[in-house]
């Protein structure tokens, strides 16, 4: 879904963005080509590939922004989890604006709070394979 903004420009929902596959549709990807990890143990491809998905979805989510790390003005914003014995879920989500600092990887952030929240819930079980050992 797209909305007309004030100069007549198309401005892309990224709430459409519901699956790998929305963002491999995006992107014009095959979402069957992932990498190969066939030659490395399972419980270390997994999580390459979930890593792989989610910069794959950040990229479609984020729709052309890309992050300047030498411009500390700009707000970077990811989701932040809390892995407890419970479970895994969402805290919120942070951002790095006076110095550049990640716990997830620069890929992994975009330029609003609600597209991190967004990602957080929506993507929750590809940052579950990619965070959490698992065989």
């Amino acid at each position: 879904m797209t909305t007309k903004t004030k100069k007549n420009k198309v401005k892309f929902d990224f709430k459409t963005i519901k699956t790998f596959e929305d963002a491999c549709t995006k992107l014009a990807l095959d979402p069957k080509h992932l990498p190969d990890v066939s030659m490395i143990p399972a419980e270390f491809g997994k999580p390459i590939i979930a890593a792989y998905k989610l910069m794959i979805i950040f990229k479609a989510i984020n729709d052309g922004w890309v992050t300047d790390w030498n411009d500390w003005s700009q707000y970077k914003y990811y989701p932040w989890y809390r892995v407890l014995s419970s479970g895994f879920g969402f805290s919120g989500t942070g951002y790095d604006g006076t110095y550049t600092h990640t716990g997830i990887g620069s890929r992994l952030c975009t330029d609003t709070s609600e597209k991190a929240m967004f990602v957080a819930e929506q993507f929750k079980a590809e940052y579950r394979e990619y965070f959490l050992y698992s065989e």
